[in-house]
């Protein structure tokens, strides 16, 4: 029989049982590999969930940070913070938009993008703007994000949900135009280019240029999330550069940071100025730690060639991994889009998350049913070899196993 997902009291009882956590407690990292306080080692093929871009104590990310933190952690927006005006401008520079507020986290980029959204249809007279949003789709896990989140199993027991979004299929741009002739109430589209809580789903290039097209036409915004797919993961700075369009509002977060938290709302001239003084704020956001950690990214990964790395590694884990599993029976599809990675079974395979971790890989399982790798963007060709040869041996044993 399967073995069910790793059920696992928490050695931290004061600590809030808010996560299915495996037994284990990490100590430190080097590069693509991290240390428990055990001593056992691990090849790092979740990235801290698409976060730890760099990797591990990166030698140049290192003495930066350290640099900036006995310079100035934070200070406030009461003031200017020199280093914010330092990473919007990149930011501007690699999309092609216009002006950047600063968050902490990917929740806080999608809430203020759906703030934007409905000032947005409040300044054209609209009292009950309306957001498209999809199937599938995970923008987070406050009231609002929950509510654009396409997963009933996170939305249950936290209802009466926001009202105000309307839910399509994904790669169905009929039924958004169905929806522009029904409903005079739209004021934007709103989905990730690839969805990664979902179950790692792409957006079609051809969708997302006529989504395009549609938001001129119908004066809405289109809102493109790209806190998980972004900052490189696929080969371009961005996922929805390989359409060759611009979305009007872009949220940001993850790796953008390497670790230090950090969020970010990228938006164009059509939606840069929605939001004015006291129609929005956070404390932390902006500070000049995280402020720092995104400019030293985003310089290391230019200075490294990590898009190309990560378009270069990802064809390769994506070409093996199809070589040994693709043709296996309980196989579904193998979605890859550089390192954005997921290998799609025919059952619930929970149990490999703890038989990864024990067999020295650290992966991730989404949608009850998919294999997700996000490894640093640093990961060599022979790190990713090894991803290989440690999971496929690991998924042919499950598939081969009875199911209950």
């Amino acid at each position: 029989m399967n073995a069910p997902e790793p059920a696992v009291t928490s050695p931290m009882p004061h600590v809030m049982n808010t996560y299915g956590r495996l037994p284990i407690a990490l100590s430190h990292g080097k590069g693509c590999w991290v240390w428990d306080t055990e001593g056992r080692r691990y090849l790092d093929g979740l990235g801290g969930i698409a976060v730890n871009t760099l990797g591990h104590g990166h030698p140049k990310l290192v003495p930066a940070l350290q640099e900036q933190v006995a310079r100035l952690i934070h200070t406030s927006n009461y003031y200017e913070v020199p280093l914010q005006e330092t990473l919007a401008t990149k930011l501007c520079e690699i999309s092609g938009l216009d002006s950047v507020f600063f968050c902490s986290t990917g929740l806080e980029a999608n809430e203020a993008a759906l703030k934007i959204a409905r000032k947005f249809g409040h300044d054209k007279g609209i009292h009950r703007p309306e957001i498209i949003v999809y199937e599938k789709a995970f923008h987070g896990r406050s009231i609002a994000t929950l509510s654009a989140t396409g997963n009933p199993k996170v939305q249950a027991g936290f209802g009466p949900l926001v009202e105000g979004f309307i839910r399509v299929p994904m790669n169905d741009l009929a039924a958004i135009e169905a929806t522009a002739r029904s409903n005079p109430n739209v004021v934007a589209v709103f989905l990730e280019t690839i969805q990664g809580e979902g179950g790692i789903n792409p957006s079609r290039n051809e969708y997302l240029q006529g989504l395009r097209r549609l938001c001129d036409q119908q004066d809405w915004l289109l809102m493109l999330d790209e806190v998980q797919c972004g900052i490189g993961r696929t080969g371009k700075w961005f996922a929805h550069q390989w359409a060759g369009i611009r979305p009007d509002v872009m949220p940001l977060a993850k790796g953008l940071g390497s670790g230090v938290p950090i969020g970010a709302v990228v938006t164009g001239p059509r939606s840069m100025h929605v939001l004015g003084p006291g129609n929005h704020g956070t404390t932390f956001g902006g500070n000049p730690l995280a402020m720092r950690a995104g400019v030293e990214t985003l310089r290391i990964m230019e200075e490294d060639g990590l898009l190309a790395n990560a378009a270069n590694v990802g064809e390769q884990l994506r070409s093996q991994l199809t070589a040994q599993l693709g043709a296996l029976p309980g196989v579904k599809e193998i979605r890859a889009h550089g390192l954005m990675i997921g290998i799609e079974l025919d059952r619930p395979c929970g149990a490999l998350l703890l038989r990864a971790a024990q067999a020295g890989l650290m992966i991730s399982i989404t949608a009850d049913r998919v294999i997700r790798l996000l490894p640093p963007l640093i990961i060599t060709p022979a790190e990713a070899t090894q991803i290989v040869d440690i999971l496929c041996p690991l998924v042919k044993v499950f598939l081969d196993e009875p199911q209950p």
